[in-house]
């Protein structure tokens, strides 16, 4: 058993391949003592490039899952892990199945299909800008303009949260709670945005801003780290969202994809009744 722990996971795409990893890791993750070996292949389109994956497949055999179009290359693919006896999954014939018989229509059949350069496109990548340029309190006195502000104290994952939410076409900024430090001025007047405060436990945060003076060898015996200023800080950082009517999201045990998914809720409910 203790061999089937460890395995071999070929993942073969058309196009990015950020579909299929997505899927995959999702699924492995419901396996605690299954560690894949991932072996990545994107934007596989002819057959020159195929032969090279399959003979990788050949030289490791394992799982193979797949998002390919190309009914030829399919074939080949399939066919080959037939006779390897590999597994051979492809991840998205069940909803195109499912939409087409609803749709009552065929697909396009069009690689990358999803990474269209349309308005959407362009939207995402105006919302990464935005993003970017109001990271950390960097503020123009345009924070009205964003959909999305998140608020909470040093290492409570703003920054990485925002980028997560810019990538889903969301104009996130964050500020800083600093003890003593004013807030800009126009995170006051701001009306459209949804300001979102995150916070963590003071023991979690702790360990965590100890780690990162560590990776920067600096001295760890601050008040940035002390227990009960870091108590207080976060103590003033709530009071600060309830003063103020902004909800709360506890990041203790969340991860960034989950942190962002709860925001989307919030912002998501927030246009509805708007």
């Amino acid at each position: 058993m203790a061999s089937r722990r460890v395995f071999h996971l070929h993942l073969v795409s058309d196009a990015t391949g950020e579909t299929l990893n997505a899927v995959a890791r999702a699924a492995c993750a419901q396996y605690e003592d299954a560690h894949p070996v991932e072996h990545v292949y994107a934007l596989v389109r002819g057959p020159k490039q195929l032969e090279r994956v399959l003979a990788e497949i050949e030289s490791a055999p394992g799982i193979v899952m797949f998002t390919m179009v190309n009914e030829e290359l399919r074939q080949r693919l399939e066919a080959r892990c037939v006779e390897l006896q590999t597994p051979c999954i492809s991840v998205l014939d069940p909803v195109m199945g499912a939409l087409g018989r609803y749709l009552g229509k065929e697909s396009s059949h069009k690689p990358g299909s999803q990474h269209t350069m349309n308005a959407e496109y362009f939207g995402r990548i105006e919302a990464l800008n935005y993003t970017m340029a109001h990271d950390d309190g960097q503020s123009a006195g345009d924070l009205n303009e964003a959909d999305v502000i998140l608020v909470g104290v040093s290492r409570t994952s703003k920054t990485p949260t925002c980028i997560y939410l810019a990538n889903r076409g969301i104009k996130a900024a964050n500020i800083p709670i600093v003890p003593g430090v004013v807030l800009p001025p126009d995170l006051e007047t701001a009306k459209h945005p949804l300001i979102v405060g995150l916070t963590t436990s003071p023991d979690r945060l702790v360990q965590i801003r100890k780690n990162r003076l560590l990776s920067l060898h600096e001295n760890t015996q601050t008040s940035y780290v002390d227990h009960d200023a870091v108590e207080e800080e976060v103590a003033i950082a709530r009071k600060l969202c309830a003063r103020h009517g902004w909800p709360v999201i506890d990041v203790t045990r969340r991860s960034i994809e989950e942190t962002a998914a709860a925001v989307l809720n919030l912002y998501n409910e927030r246009q509805k009744i708007s």
